[in-house]
């Protein structure tokens, strides 16, 4: 081979090196505009997929039940999603408002009486003093004490301001990801199709399996855990309505929260039992307390059913997932934190234990 076809096959190879990173470069930029563009509704389009798999099974009975029509039964499911959704939040809006404004009203009256502070709170460290002080000028002058506290209370002002309005960004949220959800179902084959075609080029002839068994933790975490979460939460939310506990929709939403990360409902319902106990009658408070025991309890019955032979997802991981959504993304991320890291613990031991495949 002369030196003058090793210098033109050098100058070839260089030419396909140069259009090959030109390439990459151009596919590299598209999808960086592509998650760019899509980066707000990352958290909606995952809520989408995730509550599309779960409520796959119902919605292929549904489609049946009504003749073979599947927009039909995805525009039905999510006709019903919307008023499960905007019907407590529209409850949790009116309990805060009302709440708000008997506050303020008991306020502008003088009707807010503050009790004095037990003498024992001045023998607390550090803070006793203090705070025996400060409890002592709000019972004797609770307008007094709380100009004194008005930077303060001016921040916590804008906290709540700023909270609620995350709470209705993520309501908004909330309504996107059923519509999403609702868009996906009567294309749920051609997705699974998709789906299994884009695993087996990443994992192989492995790929379609891990793709069922994504489904499948999918559908096993969102039943058994967020499923769970909801039920509870509506229950204790009526509990709380019936008997007249204040602000009834704010402490729903928090029991909510606990439930999705696995924590015990009864860290809201056991002060709320005290609370009825010292406001209402004794077979009030006796009925609601069994009542709210029976709620803190049933998740230990409502788990095994929702999810068949259960999730072998540790508490730990539900609870990270969760938390972690929470922080990054709202109140949707609440909910697809915990199926998504849950989903990515499911496949990475997969991935370590073939035989669990």
């Amino acid at each position: 081979m002369t030196s003058s076809e090793d210098t033109e096959e050098g100058r070839g190879f260089d030419r396909r090196v140069m259009r090959v990173a030109v390439r990459l470069s151009l596919l590299a930029l598209l999808v960086f505009w592509c998650l760019k563009i899509l980066g707000p509704f990352i958290n909606p389009i995952l809520g989408g997929v995730v509550i599309a798999i779960a409520v796959q099974t119902p919605y292929a009975n549904l489609a049946r039940a009504l003749g073979g029509r599947p927009r039909l039964a995805a525009a039905l499911l999510v006709a019903i999603a919307l008023l499960v959704l905007i019907v407590p939040a529209l409850t949790l809006g009116a309990s805060l408002v009302d709440s708000t404004a008997g506050l303020s009203d008991d306020f502008m009256h003088d009707e807010i009486k503050v009790p004095p502070p037990p003498e024992s709170i001045a023998e607390w460290p550090l803070i006793g003093d203090r705070l025996h002080a400060l409890w002592l000028g709000a019972s004797q002058n609770l307008e007094s004490a709380l100009v004194k506290l008005a930077p303060h209370l001016k921040d916590i002002g804008v906290w709540i301001a700023s909270t609620i309005g995350n709470l209705g960004l993520g309501l908004l949220m909330f309504v996107v990801t059923i519509f999403i959800a609702g868009a996906l179902l009567p294309n749920g084959e051609r997705a699974t199709t998709l789906a299994r075609k884009a695993a087996f080029l990443i994992a192989g002839k492995r790929g379609p399996e891990m793709v069922e068994l994504a489904a499948s933790s999918v559908q096993s975490v969102t039943r058994g855990v967020l499923g769970v979460a909801l039920i509870q939460s509506l229950l204790a939310g009526l509990g709380m309505m019936v008997v007249g506990v204040p602000a009834a929709g704010l402490w729903t939403l928090l029991i909510l929260i606990l439930a999705v990360m696995q924590l015990p409902s009864t860290i809201i319902l056991i002060p709320v039992i005290f609370y009825v106990f010292s406001t209402s009658s004794t077979l009030v408070a006796v009925m609601f307390a069994i009542w709210a025991l029976l709620v803190g309890l049933s998740d230990n019955v409502l788990k095994p059913w929702l999810m068949g032979r259960g999730s072998s997802t540790p508490m730990l991981i539900l609870f990270m997932g969760s938390l972690g959504g929470f922080m990054a993304g709202g109140i949707l991320g609440l909910f697809v934190g915990a199926v998504i890291l849950s989903l990515g613990y499911t496949v990475f031991m997969a991935w370590i234990d073939e035989e669990a495949i």
